[in-house]
């Protein structure tokens, strides 16, 4: 696509953020919304407007090749995606549930499921990617130092005597012959009889006229069934019931042809941006040769006018500035008239301090008393106004951003005319006029040394009196400075590896086996269809069970998007571990391996069974949490994983159990509160069995619950016509894929994956062509698997209640029920949310 598509796609989000914007920042306070169901619908509308937004902004992102235009839209595209992640954690605190059904807003909108599906951003990996290889490559290395690995269970050889060979090899051969001789044998009684037919049957007997009637009808009935066929085909693959057959040449596609294109348009970047770079340096030197020694003289002149007006009418010197004050440049600020007002107030106070301090305190005795018996007033009042009080949206930390994104994108952009740009390279007006204010400001600094100096040997000149007190006074300001600076050098003694390098110890880890090599696994791999009866079930009173599309819209919202981007991280509402439930073969792995590989995040692999053995002790813990944490934090954004993470919050561990999983239970939680906004590190666990933990630390240690249910039947027929695809399966008419996916009910995409693998052997792969794949030679395979029963499902159910937001939905959902329409329902709902509030 051209230079303007991408443009015009910029230019509506754009457009409906302006929109939106006028809804986030209105000139009057909203009033407080009291209908849950109403604040729902005002969040998802806005989340999924934003969503859009989103998937415009990145793809005209990945695309645009203008360096400066993708600085705003970069700024822009982070401020979006920081406040869909809010608007998130809004409806997590609104509907108590991580799980969010909007089919009924989509309809509204006209919109389908794939239009809000969350794009991983690109620039995520792309701009880190010179880094990564290098990380990739040191890693090979010292995979390499160690060598393959020793496999404890070799083979065994089968023992056997020449007699027994030797018969074995005589049975085989014998068996051979046999197969052959029956075969000829066959051959020639098919022949005798061919023979034998052919003698009785004598010469023909019907008319040649009649014999060319009968070939035409049956050839016409073949050619008219044939076209049919194929035309039912083609109206199948046209509306979408049948998938097209594959491209004979896949080079010559439209979709290879644009992805060469937008790899093309990649190197662009890179050679405008690198452009961009070099005009940057160059343009501030000329600034500073051409126009540098005229803006010095013009500020010495302004200064030294200032010292004389100040002493004409003060009749002393005028205080120079101090740097944190904005040195020179706070004289000649133009000031607002709140500013002025202020100043003005100032002046006045300090002309009546010597009437009497004690009025003063009088006075403020007299309002704070006068506070508190308001305050002691309205308590009285408090508990009606706070029943009227209903759900307020929170102040967010990325509309100002994208406010500010907007607001250049309109003075600069909007109307900008670039008809002489055709090849999009950077705009050399718009560096001068950021580089002119750089210099001035460079300038500025060197200007006030000097004329502050020039004014000191003016008030020394005049008055050494003066002068020698003040710098007795500058001399003990420094002193207390220099104190603050020891306070806060005591924090930095906890390092426990002070001398060694951060590659030293990564090389550690990665030969301990903490740091593993993470498999490259997309988000898009875990597939899943959305869930369209959600809002349905939740207003027939019934909860429905989350789809798979849902389990990967959550992993994006709480682990990759965060994770991905810095700008985000320490905005956003801050999620330092993520606990992932379910049975077995759902893809809790797979999710770990798609966070690390969508974020170009180290994967540090801590689970009792890798770390059985390794840094023994308390002391060789400690080293350890301290080891994977320093790293983390120096190459983030890294992931640390545990499996079977529940076992470490077990009551009992058996013991059989040589893995100590309980060794990680006191230091976990210490270590994770040391994680702040700017840390990029994500703690992920995976559990198969959650019940058999204790609740209360399993749920501090993990501050989000993503339960993965088993698939749906739109999920399992989605997943069938995948998995057969990718084990080079071909999906013809004699493979009732329908009926495969009903049947596995219960059954998971792991349970399907290895079925996949079982039948489609190399030999069963060859014979296709001739031997069509059907639905049936799956069910033995998967009569060796057991499925997950209802009984297990129900269980995973049932503790997911006994969550602290399964706890609090299950309340929310009381109240809605005693809701008959009376004032008592509603009382109780929002005495019920005014609790929840009280415990954040």
């Amino acid at each position: 696509m051209s230079h303007s598509t991408y443009n015009r796609q910029w230019t509506e989000a754009q457009s409906t953020i302006t929109d939106l914007l006028q809804v986030e920042m209105p000139e009057e306070l909203p009033k407080p919304e009291k209908d849950r169901l109403a604040a729902f619908q005002l969040l998802a509308t806005m989340y999924i407007k934003y969503i859009q937004i989103f998937r415009k902004l990145e793809n005209s992102y990945d695309q645009i090749v203008h360096p400066q235009k993708r600085r705003v839209l970069r700024h822009v595209l982070d401020g979006t995606m920081g406040r869909i992640l809010e608007l998130k954690s809004e409806m997590v605190n609104l509907e108590f549930s991580e799980y969010h059904y909007m089919d009924d807003v989509l309809s509204d909108l006209k919109l389908t499921p794939n239009d809000i599906e969350i794009p991983i951003p690109r620039y995520f990996i792309r701009e880190r990617k010179e880094a990564l290889q290098k990380r990739e490559k040191l890693l090979g290395q010292i995979l390499a130092k160690m060598g393959p690995k020793d496999k404890d269970a070799e083979k065994e050889e089968v023992k056997m005597s020449l007699e027994e060979a030797i018969r074995l090899i005589q049975i085989h051969e014998r068996a051979r012959q046999g197969r052959l001789r029956a075969k000829f044998m066959r051959e020639i009684r098919q022949q005798e009889e061919r023979e034998r037919l052919q003698a009785n049957k004598g010469a023909p007997t019907m008319d040649a006229e009649v014999a060319a009637i009968r070939i035409q009808k049956i050839w016409k009935g073949f050619i008219t069934r044939k076209r049919s066929r194929r035309q039912r085909e083609e109206e199948l693959m046209f509306i979408g019931m049948t998938p097209p057959p594959p491209p004979t040449n896949p080079k010559a596609i439209p979709q290879t042809q644009a992805r060469k294109i937008e790899e093309k348009r990649h190197g662009t970047q890179d050679v405008h941006e690198k452009e961009y770079q070099d005009a940057l340096v160059l343009i501030r030197e000329k600034i500073r040769e051409t126009e540098g020694p005229d803006m010095k003289e013009t500020m010495q002149d302004q200064i030294r006018q200032w010292f004389i007006e100040c002493r004409d009418a003060t009749g002393k010197f005028p205080e120079y500035p101090d740097e944190d004050e904005g040195g020179s440049s706070a004289i000649f600020k133009e000031k607002d008239p709140a500013e002025v007002e202020a100043e003005l107030k100032g002046k006045d106070d300090g002309k009546g301090k010597g009437k009497g301090k004690k009025g003063k305190k009088e006075k403020k005795d007299k309002k704070t008393k006068k506070e508190k018996k308001g305050k002691k007033g309205k308590k009285g009042k408090g508990d009606d106004d706070e029943e009227e009080e209903g759900w307020k949206m929170s102040v967010s930390s990325f509309v100002p951003a994208v406010h500010e994104g907007t607001t250049n994108y309109k003075t600069v952009w909007q109307t900008r005319d670039e008809n002489e740009n055709f090849s999009q390279k950077h705009d050399a007006e718009l560096i001068k006029e950021d580089k002119r204010v750089e210099v001035e400001t460079e300038i500025r600094v060197q200007v006030d040394e000097l004329m502050r100096q020039e004014l000191k040997n003016l008030k020394l000149a005049v008055d050494r009196d003066k002068g020698k007190k003040k710098g007795k006074k500058s001399g003990k300001k420094k002193k207390k400075k220099k104190k603050s600076g020891k306070k806060g050098k005591k924090k930095k003694e906890k390092d426990l590896t002070p001398d060694r390098t951060i590659e030293d110890l990564y090389e550690e880890l990665v030969k301990e086996g903490i740091i593993v090599r993470c498999p490259t696994v997309f988000l898009t791999d875990y597939e899943g269809e959305y869930s369209y009866l959600g809002t349905t079930l939740r207003q027939a009173n019934i909860e429905p069970m989350p789809s798979l599309s849902d389990v990967r819209r959550l992993v994006a919202e709480f682990g990759i998007l965060p994770l991905g981007s810095p700008a985000v991280h320490e905005k956003a509402p801050l999620t330092k571990s993520i606990l992932l439930a379910g049975p077995r073969g759902v893809g809790k792995k797979m999710l770990v391996h798609a966070i690390a590989t969508e974020t170009g995040a180290n994967l540090f692999d801590i689970s009792a069974a890798n770390i059985v053995g390794k840094y023994p002790g308390k002391d060789g813990l400690k080293m350890l949490m301290h080891l994977i944490f320093k790293v983390g934090r120096a190459l983030q954004p890294s992931v640390f994983y545990i499996g079977d993470c529940e076992k470490t919050f077990k009551k009992k561990v058996p013991k059989t159990d040589p893995t100590d999983p309980k060794r990680l239970k006191k230091e976990l939680p210490k270590a994770l509160k040391t994680i702040k906004s700017e840390d990029r590190l994500l703690l992920v666990g995976t559990s198969l069995c959650p019940f058999d933990a204790e609740m209360k630390p399993l749920v501090g240690a993990y501050q989000r619950v993503i339960l993965i249910p088993r698939p749906d039947y739109a999920s399992r027929h989605l997943l069938w016509r995948s998995l057969v695809k990718k084990n080079s399966g071909i999906i013809s008419n004699s493979l009732d894929i329908s009926s495969l996916a009903k049947i596995t009910d219960g059954y998971t995409p792991g349970h399907m994956m290895t079925a996949c693998q079982q039948v489609l052997t190399d030999r069963r792969i060859q014979q296709q062509a001739r031997k069509p794949l059907q639905a049936v030679e799956f069910i033995a395979p998967l009569a060796r698997i057991d499925p997950v029963y209802k009984e297990e499902e129900e269980a995973f159910k049932s503790w997911y209640s006994k969550t602290p937001l399964g706890k609090k939905r299950a309340k929310a959902a009381a109240g809605d029920d005693d809701d008959g329409g009376g004032k008592k329902g509603k009382k109780g709902k929002k005495g019920g949310k005014k609790g929840k509030k009280k415990k954040k």
